[in-house]
């Protein structure tokens, strides 16, 4: 809802493209400040309280941005709006995986499936609202009400005992430690965001550079790129039970790395789009599979699904500026070979998944 009426928001507060691009680094700077708080504080108090208050927080604080006049108010607004969206992503992912342990089987790649779907109604309630000519500082509002709605409800329904884990494994001696498997987790969620996030802002782009097409055409490059993930992510977690959370990412970053490769080489509309669907649906599985592996590390699991977490977010972010960077030596399509890099990376060390999973894990009580 945020992003669709961003447009009317730049417009109303007088501000310039440039001055926009600067703002949003201050929503990135407070979510990643809320992801570090989040995970610990999760620790401390459960996931479902840290889900509540960085839940409630994130749906009032989308108020501001609508009410923002000048480009302080907005910056101020865009802060606190970060901050609870990085926070809830932390606390909604360590639930996830207490969810997950009491179910006995993979079911967080479906979670990141309903992400993905949200994004598409917002989009679509947004596109709806602006027609009818709603200002933003009433849509927005609206959907403060039914963020704090939501919450509200869905709370009752979250588990409030912290996850068990299985007793004499350890990932590291020490609670809260930056082991070598944290980093190992958190640097390949930062490849593989990197990965997600150029498709994500380049992926257009990249068809009307390469092939000359309309603004109409190239948009379905990212069509199918989205539409492969969401329906990769509610794949994923039977391809998990079966083969386990390694086969998933490994299999799924060469599938991403092949269709990459199709992208850089094609000079033909449908096997470039071909390469970018292959490319969301081999990504679609890999980054959940990351995130509970690090919320089932024995130790501070919170702590350590915000460091996974928020490594991967700068990826995410870092992943558009490197392209832009790199169009000012080479064209855009063979900028493209950083993502196509970061998933065979992902493919090689796949490895490090293979810690205990949520599903062998008993959790008496919480089924």
């Amino acid at each position: 809802m945020w992003v669709v009426h961003i447009p009317a928001i730049e417009e109303r507060t007088g501000i310039a493209h440039s001055t926009l691009g600067s703002l949003l680094l201050l929503l990135a700077a407070g979510a990643i400040a809320g992801m570090q708080v989040s995970g610990p504080l999760a620790d401390r108090f459960g996931s479902r309280r840290m889900v509540a208050l960085s839940g409630t927080l994130l749906s009032v604080s989308v108020i501001g941005p609508g009410l923002a006049s000048s480009a302080w108010q907005l910056g101020a607004a865009l802060a606190v709006f970060g901050f609870g969206n990085g926070a809830l992503d932390v606390a909604m992912n360590a639930q996830a995986v207490v969810a997950e342990q009491a179910y006995r089987r993979p079911i967080m790649s479906a979670f990141h499936g309903m992400f993905s779907i949200g994004g598409v109604v917002g989009s679509l309630v947004g596109a709806a609202t602006l027609a009818a000519g709603w200002s933003p500082s009433v849509a927005l509002a609206g959907s403060a009400v039914l963020g704090v709605v939501a919450v509200a409800v869905c709370t009752t329904r979250l588990l409030s005992a912290p996850a068990r884990h299985t007793p004499g494994v350890h990932d590291a001696p020490g609670r809260g430690r930056f082991s070598r498997r944290v980093l190992t987790l958190g640097v390949l969620a930062f490849a593989l965001m990197l990965a997600e996030g150029v498709a994500n802002d380049w992926s257009a782009l990249q068809v009307t550079d390469r092939l000359d097409t309309s603004g109409a055409v190239a948009a379905l490059a990212f069509g199918a790129f989205s539409l492969t993930m969401t329906v990769g992510r509610f794949t994923a977690d039977r391809v998990s039970a079966a083969l386990g959370p390694v086969a998933v990412v490994r299999y799924g970053t060469l599938i991403a790395a092949a269709g990459m490769l199709l992208v850089v080489v094609s000079g033909w509309l449908p096997t470039t789009l071909t390469g970018w669907a292959l490319f969301g649906l081999g990504l679609s599985g890999c980054v959940p599979q990351i995130f509970t592996a690090a919320g089932n590390l024995d130790g501070a699991a919170g702590a350590n699904m915000s460091r996974v977490v928020g490594m991967g977010y700068i990826g995410f972010l870092a992943g558009p500026a490197t392209i832009g960077w790199l169009t000012q030596l080479v064209p855009l399509t063979a900028a493209m070979v950083v993502p196509l890099v970061c998933a065979l990376a992902a493919a090689r060390f796949a490895g490090v998944l293979q810690v205990p999973s949520a599903r062998s894990v008993p959790v008496p009580g919480n089924s």
